[in-house]
């Protein structure tokens, strides 16, 4: 939603989304560090292996952070609901409003560094509400599901995740096919991440609205152009 005229702060993002937003960014660094050494272990290491449980603790952090991060995606579905306006955006787009085109095109042009006056938003601007879709609740859909259907492998048949997710091995092809997808996925997660953190303290500083405090205060502030 564009911001109004007289506005100068508004509280866009609740507890519950400030400490989901935290505690999955954690759970991204953690999952695609040890997803990286799960694909490309380290080297081996002197000794008995009975002495060694470096690959085991790794992957242990794993699917901790991989169980942390779907009971976290849980409940921010479940806020999307009870929560306010602005918990709800991440989980659809405005594609039939053509406003919402205009200023999309606009936002590509801000961010190229053609367009010389940004537009301040309340919540997600237009840009910024395709990643989110696509990547944090498509993309952690895409994981949750590659990645549990991998571990299905290893629980077994009859196992609740090969109950849930063991279809899709199958259906993609082969194993390894899903464990493609799955790490592909992690570099996509990745980049987007770096991106985002990009976008958000240049907005901070060029566009003179708070996004970074934002997300720990729960408040967007705006400054006056003309200050």
């Amino acid at each position: 939603m564009e911001l109004t005229q007289k506005q100068t702060a508004v509280y866009v993002y609740e507890a519950p989304v400030r400490l989901w937003h935290w505690v999955n960014a954690l759970c991204i660094v953690v999952l695609s560090v040890t997803g990286y050494l799960i694909a490309n272990p380290l080297p081996t290491l002197p000794g008995e292996a009975s002495d060694w449980f470096v690959m085991g603790y790794i992957r242990f952090a794993h699917f901790a952070a991989a169980y942390i991060f779907t009971v976290g995606f849980i409940g921010r579905v479940y806020w999307s609901f009870v929560g306010n306006r602005y918990s709800r955006e991440i989980f659809h787009l405005n594609l039939f409003n053509r406003e919402y085109w205009k200023e999309l095109v606009h936002e590509m042009r801000w961010y190229a560094f053609l367009a010389k006056e940004p537009k301040k938003y309340v919540g997600h601007n237009p840009l910024a509400a395709i990643f989110m879709v696509g990547i944090v609740v498509i993309g952690s859909l895409a994981m949750m599901l590659t990645g549990f259907a991998l571990y299905a492998e290893q629980s077994g048949p009859g196992s609740w995740q090969d109950t849930l997710f063991g279809w899709l091995i199958p259906l993609v092809g082969q194993s390894q096919d899903v464990r493609m997808w799955h790490h592909w996925g992690m570099w996509i997660i990745t980049i987007f991440a770096i991106i985002h953190i990009y976008a958000a303290v240049r907005e901070d500083i060029m566009s003179r609205q708070s996004l970074v405090s934002t997300m720990i205060s729960g408040w967007r502030m705006f400054k006056d152009d003309r200050d």
